[in-house]
C-alpha cells in the first residue's frame, strides 16, 4: 500500500480570497491590460527588493530575453551561464544570436562556480548570467569583480530566488539587472509572468521599449515632430511582451503574503534538513552562510554507491507512494537542440555527475505537516528497500 492515497505535487500555488478579490476588482475596472495595476505591481516588487526600477513582462523567459537585449548582447558575443538550470537561462542568449558558454558548478551548492566562470572568459564575452539555483544565492562578489575586471554585464537569473538575500541585501538590488519568475510554483505567482529589476535608468528605458514593440509616446525619445496628442513612434524593434492587469492584480496581493510564503518554506526546509540528515544514502544541498535563502526547490542527492538501484528506480518508487517528485535539471547543453548546435557531453563534468543522482521533493507554503510527514515516511520506506 502506498504511503498516501492522494498525489502530493512537488509545487503548487497558494491562492486565497484576497487574491481572488483583487482579480475580480480588476475585471470590474476599466483596464484589463496596459493599465494602472501593472505599475502598482512593479513598484511593489522594486520596493521589496530595494531596486530603483522594475519592468513586468509576460513571463520569466521573455524577461531574460529583454534583459539580454537591453544589455546589448548581439551576434558574435558570448555569454557565460550555468548548465544546471531551465533552458531559458541559455535560450535567451540564443534569441539575441549570441553564444551560450557553460561554466561548471560547485558540487556542494550546485550553483555556478566563479572560478569556472573566469576560465571561460574570452575577448568575445559580453555578459554573465549567474543562476540562483533552488533559491540559494550565487556567491556574487567574485562574479561582480570579474565583471568589473573584464567590463561585462551581470544579469542575475533569480527565477528561484525572490526574497533571498546575499550578505544582507535582497537579490534584485545588486547587479546590472535581475530577472524573477512568477510561474505558479514560484514564491509568488501571477499565473505566468516575470519582471526585471535594475538601478540603471538607461536599462530601464530600454526594457520598457522592448516590452512594447519598441514603441514610445515619450516626447523626449521621439525622433520626428509630433503630429498631435495621438502621436507615437516605433524607434526600435521590440516584442509584444506585455503583462496584463489581471496578472499584476494577482501579483500585488501575492506580494502582500510573501513574508508568510518565505517563512513557511524555511520551516519546511529546516525540517527536511533535520530529518534527511539522519538517512544514510541521502546527501543534502550545502547551505552557504552568505545566503539568507528563500528556497524554491528542495533537492536531495542520492549516494548511489549505497543503493542496489539507480536514481530512476528510486524516483519511480516515490511516485508509486504518491509523492510528486521531480528532477531539476538536465544540463542544458545535453538537450538534443543544443547537441545539434555542437555542444558535447563532458563539457561540465560536475554538472553531469550531479544530474545523475538528484531528486526534487515537494515544497510549497500550503504543504501541511501531514504532507511533510508522508514525504519523510515514503523516503525512509524506499531507501530501506533499495539501500545496500
Amino acid at each position: 500500500m502506498p504511503v498516501r492515497n492522494s498525489y502530493l505535487p512537488y509545487g503548487k500555488q497558494f491562492i486565497d480570497k484576497e487574491d481572488i478579490q483583487g482579480v475580480i476588482n480588476t475585471l470590474n475596472g476599466d483596464y484589463l491590460t496596459t493599465g494602472p495595476a501593472i505599475e502598482e505591481f512593479e513598484k511593489k516588487v522594486a520596493k521589496y527588493v530595494g531596486a530603483k526600477y522594475a519592468v513586468a513582462i509576460s513571463n520569466g523567459t521573455a524577461a531574460l530575453h529583454a534583459a539580454c537585449y537591453a544589455a546589448g548582447i548581439k551576434e558574435g558575443d558570448e555569454v557565460i551561464t550555468s548548465p544546471i538550470t531551465f533552458a531559458a537561462s541559455a535560450n535567451c542568449i540564443l534569441y539575441c544570436k549570441a553564444k551560450p558558454v557553460f561554466a561548471d558548478i560547485n558540487p556542494d551548492t550546485y550553483n555556478i562556480d566563479p572560478k569556472e566562470i573566469e576560465s571561460k572568459i574570452t575577448s568575445k564575452t559580453k555578459a554573465i548570467i549567474p543562476v540562483h539555483f533552488t533559491g540559494q544565492s550565487v556567491d556574487l562578489d567574485p562574479i561582480i569583480e570579474l565583471a568589473k575586471k573584464y567590463n561585462l554585464i551581470v544579469i542575475e537569473d533569480a527565477a528561484h530566488a525572490l526574497g533571498t538575500k546575499y550578505k544582507g541585501n535582497y537579490i534584485g538590488s545588486i547587479s546590472h539587472m535581475t530577472e524573477f519568475s512568477f510561474h505558479p510554483v514560484k514564491t509568488v505567482t501571477t499565473g505566468e509572468g516575470g519582471i526585471i529589476t535594475t538601478n540603471c535608468k538607461q536599462l530601464y528605458e530600454k526594457l520598457l521599449l522592448f516590452r512594447t514593440h519598441g514603441i514610445t509616446r515619450n516626447e523626449k525619445l521621439m525622433i520626428t515632430k509630433e503630429d498631435g496628442p495621438w502621436h507615437y513612434e516605433q524607434i526600435d524593434l521590440g516584442y509584444n511582451y506585455r503583462i496584463t492587469d489581471l496578472q499584476c492584480a494577482l501579483g500585488t496581493t501575492q506580494m502582500d503574503k510573501i513574508d508568510f510564503f518565505i517563512k513557511r518554506r524555511k520551516e519546511l526546509v529546516n525540517r527536511y534538513n533535520k530529518e534527511l540528515s539522519k538517512i544514510d544514502g541521502i546527501i543534502i544541498q550545502k547551505e552557504e552562510d552568505f545566503s539568507d535563502t528563500s528556497r524554491h526547490l528542495y533537492i536531495i542527492k542520492l549516494d548511489l554507491n549505497k543503493f542496489k538501484v539507480g536514481r530512476k528506480e528510486v524516483f519511480e518508487a516515490l511516485i508509486a507512494e504518491n509523492i510528486g517528485v521531480n528532477v531539476h535539471y538536465l544540463p542544458v547543453y545535453l538537450h538534443p537542440y543544443y547537441q545539434k548546435l555542437g555542444y558535447e557531453k563532458g563539457l561540465c563534468p560536475r554538472a553531469e555527475e550531479l544530474y545523475k543522482s538528484i531528486i526534487t521533493l515537494p515544497l510549497y507554503p500550503s504543504m501541511s505537516d501531514e504532507d511533510f510527514n508522508d514525504v519523510i515516511k515514503a523516503i525512509n520506506k524506499v531507501v530501506s528497500a533499495y539501500r545496500i
